[in-house]
Protein backbone atom coordinates (compact mmCIF):
# COMPACT_ATOMS: atom_id res chain seq x y z
CA UNK A 1 0.00 0.00 0.00
CA UNK A 2 1.41 2.90 -1.25
CA UNK A 3 -0.02 6.46 -0.21
CA UNK A 4 0.53 9.38 -2.44
CA UNK A 5 -0.06 12.49 -2.10
CA UNK A 6 1.43 14.24 -4.81
CA UNK A 7 -0.56 17.50 -5.61
CA UNK A 8 -1.86 17.70 -2.23
CA UNK A 9 -1.02 21.03 0.72
CA UNK A 10 -0.58 20.14 4.10
CA UNK A 11 -0.61 22.70 7.37
CA UNK A 12 0.64 21.87 10.11
CA UNK A 13 1.23 23.68 13.34
CA UNK A 14 3.76 22.77 16.06
CA UNK A 15 5.67 21.41 12.91
CA UNK A 16 9.19 22.55 13.06
CA UNK A 17 10.43 19.87 15.92
CA UNK A 18 9.12 16.85 17.84
CA UNK A 19 6.26 14.77 16.41
CA UNK A 20 5.41 17.83 13.78
CA UNK A 21 8.47 17.57 12.10
CA UNK A 22 7.95 14.12 11.88
CA UNK A 23 4.61 14.29 10.67
CA UNK A 24 6.30 17.23 7.93
CA UNK A 25 8.76 14.35 6.77
CA UNK A 26 6.06 11.88 6.41
CA UNK A 27 3.39 13.82 4.52
CA UNK A 28 6.45 15.67 2.04
CA UNK A 29 8.14 11.91 1.57
CA UNK A 30 4.53 11.19 0.20
CA UNK A 31 4.70 14.01 -2.56
CA UNK A 32 2.66 16.73 -0.11
CA UNK A 33 3.55 20.39 -0.39
CA UNK A 34 4.47 21.16 3.55
CA UNK A 35 3.36 24.49 4.85
CA UNK A 36 5.09 24.22 8.53
CA UNK A 37 3.70 26.84 11.12
CA UNK A 38 5.45 27.48 14.32
CA UNK A 39 5.66 30.44 17.15
CA UNK A 40 9.30 31.10 16.02
CA UNK A 41 9.33 31.74 12.05
CA UNK A 42 12.80 31.11 11.72
CA UNK A 43 12.56 27.74 13.27
CA UNK A 44 9.66 26.95 11.30
CA UNK A 45 11.77 28.09 8.01
CA UNK A 46 14.53 25.19 9.26
CA UNK A 47 12.01 22.76 9.16
CA UNK A 48 10.71 23.61 6.28
CA UNK A 49 14.16 23.84 4.62
CA UNK A 50 15.21 20.34 6.40
CA UNK A 51 12.82 18.85 4.58
CA UNK A 52 14.90 19.53 0.98
CA UNK A 53 12.04 19.61 -1.62
CA UNK A 54 12.25 22.98 -2.27
CA UNK A 55 8.24 23.28 -2.50
CA UNK A 56 7.81 23.71 1.51
CA UNK A 57 7.54 26.97 3.79
CA UNK A 58 7.65 27.95 6.76
CA UNK A 59 5.38 30.72 8.37
CA UNK A 60 5.14 32.34 11.90
CA UNK A 61 2.07 31.80 13.84
CA UNK A 62 0.65 31.99 17.43
CA UNK A 63 -2.00 29.56 16.89
CA UNK A 64 -3.35 31.70 19.99
CA UNK A 65 -4.11 34.93 18.07
CA UNK A 66 -6.88 34.76 16.03
CA UNK A 67 -5.63 37.55 13.80
CA UNK A 68 -2.05 35.39 12.75
CA UNK A 69 -3.97 32.39 12.31
CA UNK A 70 -6.17 34.04 9.58
CA UNK A 71 -3.11 35.49 7.81
CA UNK A 72 -1.09 32.61 8.02
CA UNK A 73 -3.79 30.56 6.67
CA UNK A 74 -3.85 33.16 3.67
CA UNK A 75 -0.68 33.33 3.28
CA UNK A 76 -0.60 29.33 2.81
CA UNK A 77 -3.69 29.47 0.32
CA UNK A 78 -2.06 32.38 -1.58
CA UNK A 79 1.52 30.68 -2.05
CA UNK A 80 -0.35 27.19 -3.20
CA UNK A 81 -3.66 28.23 -4.08
CA UNK A 82 -5.31 25.69 -1.59
CA UNK A 83 -5.11 23.88 1.65
CA UNK A 84 -5.86 19.88 1.82
CA UNK A 85 -4.87 18.90 4.91
CA UNK A 86 -4.32 20.20 8.21
CA UNK A 87 -2.82 19.07 11.06
CA UNK A 88 -3.58 20.46 14.72
CA UNK A 89 0.00 19.41 16.16
CA UNK A 90 0.26 22.77 18.09
CA UNK A 91 0.50 22.07 22.11
CA UNK A 92 2.01 23.18 25.55
CA UNK A 93 2.18 22.10 28.90
CA UNK A 94 1.98 24.12 32.11
CA UNK A 95 2.18 20.66 34.71
CA UNK A 96 1.15 21.14 38.47
CA UNK A 97 -1.31 19.54 40.76
CA UNK A 98 -4.86 21.25 40.58
CA UNK A 99 -4.12 23.77 43.77
CA UNK A 100 -1.33 24.95 42.23
CA UNK A 101 -2.25 25.42 38.72
CA UNK A 102 -2.51 29.00 38.06
CA UNK A 103 -4.74 31.27 35.69
CA UNK A 104 -1.92 31.58 33.30
CA UNK A 105 -0.92 28.45 33.24
CA UNK A 106 -4.85 27.40 32.64
CA UNK A 107 -5.34 29.52 30.30
CA UNK A 108 -1.87 28.86 28.55
CA UNK A 109 -2.21 25.48 27.98
CA UNK A 110 -6.12 25.29 26.68
CA UNK A 111 -5.67 28.63 24.22
CA UNK A 112 -2.10 26.71 22.93
CA UNK A 113 -3.78 23.25 22.59
CA UNK A 114 -7.78 23.82 22.04
CA UNK A 115 -8.41 27.04 21.32
CA UNK A 116 -5.51 26.84 18.67
CA UNK A 117 -7.09 23.78 17.07
CA UNK A 118 -10.58 26.07 16.67
CA UNK A 119 -8.74 29.34 15.19
CA UNK A 120 -7.01 26.98 12.48
CA UNK A 121 -9.75 24.55 11.73
CA UNK A 122 -11.82 27.34 11.40
CA UNK A 123 -10.18 29.42 8.75
CA UNK A 124 -8.34 26.38 6.96
CA UNK A 125 -12.23 25.07 6.64
CA UNK A 126 -13.71 26.81 4.53
CA UNK A 127 -11.43 26.11 1.33
CA UNK A 128 -11.78 22.64 1.65
CA UNK A 129 -15.54 23.05 1.69
CA UNK A 130 -15.72 25.12 -1.77
CA UNK A 131 -13.72 22.38 -2.95
CA UNK A 132 -15.29 19.58 -1.11
CA UNK A 133 -12.17 17.39 -0.08
CA UNK A 134 -10.22 17.87 2.72
CA UNK A 135 -8.88 16.65 6.05
CA UNK A 136 -8.33 17.45 9.22
CA UNK A 137 -5.92 15.55 12.31
CA UNK A 138 -5.66 16.58 15.62
CA UNK A 139 -3.05 15.20 17.33
CA UNK A 140 -4.18 14.93 20.97
CA UNK A 141 -3.41 12.24 23.58
CA UNK A 142 -3.45 9.17 25.32
CA UNK A 143 -4.37 11.32 29.18
CA UNK A 144 -6.88 12.98 27.08
CA UNK A 145 -8.94 9.39 27.79
CA UNK A 146 -7.40 8.00 30.89
CA UNK A 147 -6.66 11.09 32.73
CA UNK A 148 -3.52 12.27 34.24
CA UNK A 149 -2.31 13.38 37.64
CA UNK A 150 -0.36 16.73 37.45
CA UNK A 151 -2.09 17.37 34.16
CA UNK A 152 -5.79 18.76 35.02
CA UNK A 153 -4.82 21.50 32.26
CA UNK A 154 -3.49 19.54 29.49
CA UNK A 155 -5.64 16.42 30.01
CA UNK A 156 -9.06 18.80 29.48
CA UNK A 157 -7.26 20.59 26.54
CA UNK A 158 -6.45 17.16 24.89
CA UNK A 159 -10.27 15.22 26.07
CA UNK A 160 -11.68 18.90 24.51
CA UNK A 161 -9.80 18.31 20.90
CA UNK A 162 -11.49 14.78 21.50
CA UNK A 163 -14.95 16.22 21.56
CA UNK A 164 -14.04 18.86 19.16
CA UNK A 165 -12.81 16.08 16.66
CA UNK A 166 -16.35 14.46 16.70
CA UNK A 167 -18.55 17.90 16.63
CA UNK A 168 -16.65 19.12 14.18
CA UNK A 169 -16.69 15.82 12.34
CA UNK A 170 -20.79 16.10 12.03
CA UNK A 171 -20.81 19.33 10.56
CA UNK A 172 -17.88 19.23 7.48
CA UNK A 173 -19.22 14.95 6.74
CA UNK A 174 -21.77 16.56 3.93
CA UNK A 175 -18.48 18.62 2.09
CA UNK A 176 -16.50 15.49 2.77
CA UNK A 177 -13.99 17.01 4.67
CA UNK A 178 -12.93 14.28 6.83
CA UNK A 179 -11.94 15.25 10.53
CA UNK A 180 -10.45 12.94 12.51
CA UNK A 181 -7.99 12.45 15.86
CA UNK A 182 -4.42 10.81 16.58
CA UNK A 183 -3.59 10.35 20.25
CA UNK A 184 -0.07 9.08 20.96
CA UNK A 185 0.97 7.50 23.99
CA UNK A 186 3.87 7.97 25.53
CA UNK A 187 6.72 8.77 22.22
CA UNK A 188 10.69 9.49 22.02
CA UNK A 189 10.83 13.00 22.48
CA UNK A 190 12.93 16.00 24.30
CA UNK A 191 10.79 15.57 26.91
CA UNK A 192 10.50 12.18 27.75
CA UNK A 193 14.43 11.86 27.07
CA UNK A 194 14.55 15.06 30.15
CA UNK A 195 13.29 12.35 32.86
CA UNK A 196 15.41 10.17 34.63
CA UNK A 197 16.24 6.65 33.69
CA UNK A 198 14.27 5.04 36.72
CA UNK A 199 10.90 7.09 35.48
CA UNK A 200 11.53 6.22 31.99
CA UNK A 201 11.45 2.47 33.23
CA UNK A 202 8.47 3.02 34.81
CA UNK A 203 6.87 4.16 31.62
CA UNK A 204 7.74 1.53 29.66
CA UNK A 205 6.27 -1.15 31.75
CA UNK A 206 3.33 0.26 31.49
CA UNK A 207 3.29 -0.57 27.72
CA UNK A 208 2.41 -3.91 26.49
CA UNK A 209 5.21 -3.66 23.13
CA UNK A 210 7.77 -2.92 25.64
CA UNK A 211 9.11 0.70 24.56
CA UNK A 212 8.49 3.97 23.65
CA UNK A 213 6.78 5.43 20.70
CA UNK A 214 8.70 7.29 17.29
CA UNK A 215 7.33 10.46 16.18
CA UNK A 216 7.61 8.07 12.84
CA UNK A 217 4.96 6.24 14.31
CA UNK A 218 2.00 8.83 15.08
CA UNK A 219 3.79 10.36 11.40
CA UNK A 220 2.29 6.90 9.91
CA UNK A 221 -1.05 7.39 11.33
CA UNK A 222 -1.92 10.99 10.18
CA UNK A 223 -0.53 9.81 6.62
CA UNK A 224 -3.01 6.84 6.69
CA UNK A 225 -6.04 9.32 7.80
CA UNK A 226 -4.43 12.14 5.13
CA UNK A 227 -5.17 9.51 2.53
CA UNK A 228 -7.49 8.25 0.42
CA UNK A 229 -7.05 5.33 2.10
CA UNK A 230 -9.44 6.85 5.18
CA UNK A 231 -11.50 8.12 2.67
CA UNK A 232 -14.30 6.61 4.68
CA UNK A 233 -13.36 7.42 8.44
CA UNK A 234 -14.64 10.43 9.94
CA UNK A 235 -15.12 11.68 13.34
CA UNK A 236 -13.20 8.96 14.84
CA UNK A 237 -9.46 8.45 17.37
CA UNK A 238 -6.62 6.97 16.59
CA UNK A 239 -4.92 5.84 19.28
CA UNK A 240 -1.13 5.01 19.11
CA UNK A 241 0.41 4.07 22.46
CA UNK A 242 1.37 0.67 21.96
CA UNK A 243 -0.88 -1.05 24.09
CA UNK A 244 -0.74 1.09 27.12
CA UNK A 245 -4.63 2.64 27.48
CA UNK A 246 -5.96 -0.74 26.90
Amino acid sequence: MKIDLTGKVALITGGSRGIGFSIAQALAGAGATVAVLGRDGAKAGEAAQALGDGRARGYACDVTQAAQVERAVAAVEEAFDRIDVLVNNAGTTRDNLLFRISEDDWNTVLDTNLKGAFLTTKHAARGMIKRRWGRIINITSVVGISGNKGQANYTASKAGLIGFTKSVSKELASRNVLVNAVAPGFIDTELTRAITPEARDTLIKAIPLGRLGQGQDVAAAVLFLASDFASYITGQLLVVDGGMVL
